[in-house]
């Protein structure tokens, strides 16, 4: 694996045991992007992107976020294909009940994780970033 994909793999750890707590992997001004899902938005700064956390956590019980599958598309940008689990604090509805298939894009310079979006939607982050849905050939490795 590349230093990228272990740093990434490393933030990922973190998730999976719901802990959502560190941004020491974070340039101080990323860019952390929602574009979709029931919170779309833009926060920029570590303090930015541990605001949206803190607003998007408290909204979950248990709430945790699982890798599937780490794919480096080039020097700078690692995707991640994942699936959440969780359940809604006031609902209690299981995310699982609810249709999504996150990817999160993490852009990677110096050891510094500069943009992070995160997608709700895995189809759609597939075609923004011109890759082939999954099952098909086209998809790099």
């Amino acid at each position: 694996m590349s230093a990228n994909v272990d740093l990434v793999s490393s933030i990922y750890a973190a998730w999976e045991s719901g802990d959502f707590t560190s941004g020491d992997w974070a340039h101080p001004e990323i860019e952390f992007m929602r574009p979709d899902g029931p919170e779309p938005g833009s926060w920029t700064g570590v303090a930015g992107m541990a605001e949206y956390w803190r607003d998007f956590l408290g909204t979950w019980q248990d709430f945790r976020v699982e890798a599937e599958e780490y794919r480096e598309l080039d020097r700078e940008r690692v995707l991640v294909l994942a699936h959440f689990d969780g359940r809604g604090k006031t609902s209690g509805l299981e995310i699982g009940q609810i249709r999504t298939e996150p990817v999160s894009l993490f852009r990677v310079r110096a050891g510094k994780v500069m943009r992070l979006i995160l997608y709700w939607d895995r189809d759609r982050a597939l075609a923004e970033l011109g890759l082939a849905p999954e099952g098909d050939a086209n998809v790099p490795d």
